[in-house]
């Protein structure tokens, strides 16, 4: 079997087959990748199959660093071929609708209104990758901006304020404060944005709750940007502020919240200057 480096029109296929397989995966539809294997290893040069399984692992990586979606069943792996990145950079550019609609389909039924999203811990040192893999991913995500397009991305930041909204309506109702739930406020709905935080909610005593929603399909360490204005008020409202991180969007919104200062969990990075003349 061969040992060389695939080539792009290899690299192409196998991502086309993975796509495919992922849009299969998420729509809930059933395939065997044995099938896709027998279907591909004849257009390649003369590949194994553990040589087919192992690409697709890589492919679940660069996904990965990527901040989108990969398939469960193959678990990502990082040593993958620079080429790689960009066969999968060009399947999505010319496949632009696999990652803008899908934001606005619907996740689980009764999930916006149940509230229910899985709030676990922030990530920590304790439980990265290996520091080789997760600088490998974080190159990914620098050099095709993730961040940037997250934010950009009103389709997938509106859907997640608005199951944040369902969720804290919810958990106030579920302590017995259904006086503080009716007074929830979707503040960058109804004001704009502006205001430093998104959703205007309250502690079970309370206390006023001010939630900064940041939201990605991709996993817990997708990067993500936060504005001056953000920054300003979560230094403010030290009290208040919170920003609630909703990720795993597309198949199942998981979340944590980080409190100020927020340099004490992240790294910030400044992306871009004021300039102003003299």
């Amino acid at each position: 079997m061969s040992s060389r480096d695939w080539s792009d029109a290899e690299n192409d296929l196998v991502v086309a087959d993975y796509f495919a397989m992922l849009a299969d995966d998420l729509a809930g539809r059933s395939y065997k990748k044995t099938d896709h294997r027998r279907r591909l290893l004849p257009l390649l040069q003369d590949r194994s199959d553990g040589s087919v399984e192992f690409k697709h692992q890589n492919i679940s990586a660069v996904l990965m660093g990527l901040g989108e979606v990969w398939i469960s069943g193959y678990k990502p792996a990082a040593n993958f071929q620079e080429s790689l990145v960009d066969a999968v950079a060009r399947w999505l550019a010319g496949n632009r609708i696999h990652h803008e609609t899908r934001p606005s389909q619907p996740l689980r039924p009764g999930l916006v209104e149940a509230g229910a999203i899985f709030v676990g811990a922030a990530p920590t040192l304790s439980n990265q990758l290996p520091p080789k893999e997760l600088e490998r991913l974080q190159q990914i995500a620098r050099k095709f901006d993730v961040a940037g397009r997250d934010e950009r991305n009103r389709t997938l930041g509106r859907a997640g304020e608005e199951l944040v909204l369902a969720h804290e309506r919810a958990a106030l109702v579920g302590v017995g404060r259904k006086d503080l739930a009716h007074k929830v406020q979707w503040v960058s709905e109804d004001l704009g944005d502006g205001a430093g935080f998104d959703i205007a909610s309250f502690t079970p005593k309370g206390a006023p709750r001010l939630i900064e929603v940041k939201t990605t399909n991709g996993w817990d360490r997708t990067p993500f940007y936060i504005s001056r204005n953000e920054l300003a008020v979560a230094e403010q409202r030290k009290q208040d502020w919170c920003l609630f991180r909703l990720w795993n969007f597309a198949r199942e919104p998981r979340a944590f919240e980080l409190y100020p200062p927020l340099d004490a969990h992240v790294s910030l990075t400044a992306m871009s200057f004021q300039a102003s003349f003299h």
